[in-house]
C-alpha cells in the first residue's frame, strides 16, 4: 500500500524558519477534531530546526536539520500510549488522538527524537500531525512543504518498494539509525549534520606577501588507503567531507608542480581546519 514519506535534504535548508512558522500558521489556536486539538501560540513549533557547526575560524560550515515527528513504523510513543492513545494509519502517518491522549505526559519521554511536546493548557501530548487533515482533502504537500523556499522540503506518497528504490538512488537516511524505529522521514545529504570534514587552505609567500594557491593537488590518506584527492579552488580552499567522527589518523598531502609538496597530520575526532599549508 502506499505511505506518505518526508523528504529532507540537509544541504538546502537555510534556516529561513519557514516551516515553523507556516506550522504556527495551521496549528495554533486552530482545532482540527480527529488530528490534533489547538498548538500553543507560544514556545516551540511541532517542527525543530537544530543547528551544527562543524569546523573551526576561518574554515566552518553551518548545517540544519529540520526535524518534524518521525512517523515511525516502530514508534516507541505507540507502545508507551495507553488506550490507543497514538495509532498509525494505513497511509503511514502517526496520530495522538487529542481526546484519548489527555494526561499522559509521559508520552513527552517516550520519543527518542523529541518530536512530542506537553501543551499546559490542555494537558495534552501533541506532536505533527503531517497535516493530514490537510492531505485527507487532497493536498499533495504539507503546510511546512508548501512553504519552503530552497526545496528542502517534499513528500511522496509511493509504495515501500518504490521509496527501496528511491533511498538508494539519491542516497537517503534515517536520522539515528541506531533507534531502529524505521522513520518514515528521511534525510539527504544527511552527513552534513552528523558526520565531519577535513579542510583547510594553501598558500605561498610571494615577496614577503601570502598568495593563494590554485590548482594544488591534494590527496586524503589514512594508512595505506587514500580516502579522497582533489585539487584546490581560487582561494587555494581543499575539504574531504563526509568522514567519521573519530575515525582514526589522517594524512594531507598537498602537491603543486614548482612549488614542492607538504604533509599534515590529523587525528580526526571532529571537524578539523589544519589551517593554512605553506608550499616553497
Amino acid at each position: 500500500m502506499k505511505t506518505w514519506y518526508f523528504i529532507i535534504d540537509v544541504e538546502k535548508c537555510e534556516n529561513c524558519n519557514n516551516c515553523f512558522l507556516s506550522c504556527k500558521d495551521e496549528h495554533a489556536d486552530n482545532d482540527w477534531p480527529g488530528f490534533a486539538a489547538p498548538m500553543p501560540t507560544q514556545g516551540p513549533s511541532w517542527i525543530a530546526i537544530p543547528t551544527k557547526e562543524r569546523g573551526s575560524f576561518p574554515f566552518i560550515d553551518v548545517a540544519y536539520l529540520p526535524s518534524p515527528c518521525m512517523h515511525c513504523e516502530d514508534a516507541p510513543c505507540m507502545k508507551a500510549a495507553e488506550g490507543g492513545a497514538i495509532y498509525r494509519r494505513d497511509d503511514g502517518i502517526v496520530i495522538i488522538d487529542p481526546k484519548k491522549a489527555g494526561g499522559q505526559k509521559k508520552l513527552v519521554n517516550s520519543c527518542p527524537y523529541g518530536a512530542i511536546q506537553w501543551n499546559d493548557k490542555l494537558n495534552l501530548p501533541q506532536k505533527c500531525t503531517l497535516c493530514a487533515h490537510l492531505l485527507d482533502k487532497g493536498w499533495e504537500k504539507t503546510r511546512c512543504v508548501q512553504s519552503c523556499p530552497t526545496g528542502a522540503l517534499s513528500m511522496c506518497r509511493v509504495e515501500p518498494s518504490e521509496m527501496k528504490k528511491m533511498v538508494e538512488a539519491e542516497k537517503l537516511e534515517p536520522f539515528k539509525p541506531g533507534l531502529k524505529t524505521n522513520p518514515h522521514v528521511l534525510y539527504k545529504n544527511l552527513y552534513r549534520f552528523t558526520r565531519c570534514f577535513i579542510g583547510g587552505s594553501v598558500a605561498r609567500a610571494v615577496n614577503g606577501l601570502e598568495e593563494c594557491v590554485k590548482g594544488a593537488a591534494v590527496t586524503l590518506v589514512r594508512g595505506s588507503e587514500t580516502i579522497g584527492e582533489c585539487v584546490t579552488d581560487e582561494y587555494g580552499d581543499f575539504k574531504f567531507d563526509n568522514l567519521e567522527r573519530g575515525s582514526g589518523v589522517y594524512t594531507v598531502k598537498v602537491h603543486r608542480n614548482g612549488h614542492g609538496e607538504k604533509a599534515v597530520t590529523v587525528d580526526l575526532k571532529e571537524s578539523a581546519n589544519v589551517g593554512v599549508v605553506y608550499l616553497s
